[in-house]
């Protein structure tokens, strides 16, 4: 053409060079240079672990990743938005912590010389569920002794949940 020639997107590892032929007289030339494709691994797919459920107000629950390899960088993720600073692999699990925002969690891991990445197997999800309703005891005051007692009680209540009296702090 003239001008430059592209041979398009190549995905086999190995030495590429370029043999001109002149199609009217068949003389052949090697081209100069060469072209090296090396093909680098992705990070191994590990599982992402933990995840559940726990009561709003509570510490979270631990997110982590069934294993990992020294020399990538894992990146957790809540909804596909990195949260936290990444962690790097020690060849053994590891983990983001306790984890206390809803929602799925994923994890992005880095080959931190190639720069290739990968997204490991699975996610995990946090649910944070509601208390119960506060509502105020009750009750109490002054009784004589002999009498059948004083009544202790709450202002209100809440369908599917139990209540427990308490005595100085011991159920009763």
């Amino acid at each position: 053409t003239g001008s430059a020639i592209s041979f398009g997107l190549q995905t086999q590892a190995g030495t590429y060079t370029v043999v001109a032929t002149n199609t009217t007289t068949t003389c052949t030339n090697n081209m100069t240079g060469s072209a090296v494709i090396v093909i680098n691994p992705l990070p191994t797919a590990y599982n992402v672990t933990g995840g559940g459920e726990y009561c709003a107000g509570g510490t979270g629950v631990l997110v982590g990743l069934s294993n990992s390899q020294s020399g990538i960088s894992y990146q957790l993720l809540l909804n596909g938005n990195p949260i936290g600073s990444s962690v790097n692999g020690t060849g053994s699990a590891i983990s983001f912590g306790l984890q206390t925002l809803a929602g799925s969690y994923t994890v992005r891991a880095t080959n931190t010389t190639t720069l290739c990445e990968a997204i490991m197997s699975g996610a995990v999800t946090i649910t944070i569920n509601p208390l119960p309703t506060a509502f105020n005891v009750t009750g109490g005051g002054a009784y004589c002794a002999g009498d059948p007692g004083v009544e202790v009680g709450l202002s209100g209540s809440q369908l599917n949940v139990s209540y427990q009296l308490y005595l100085n702090g011991n159920p009763i």
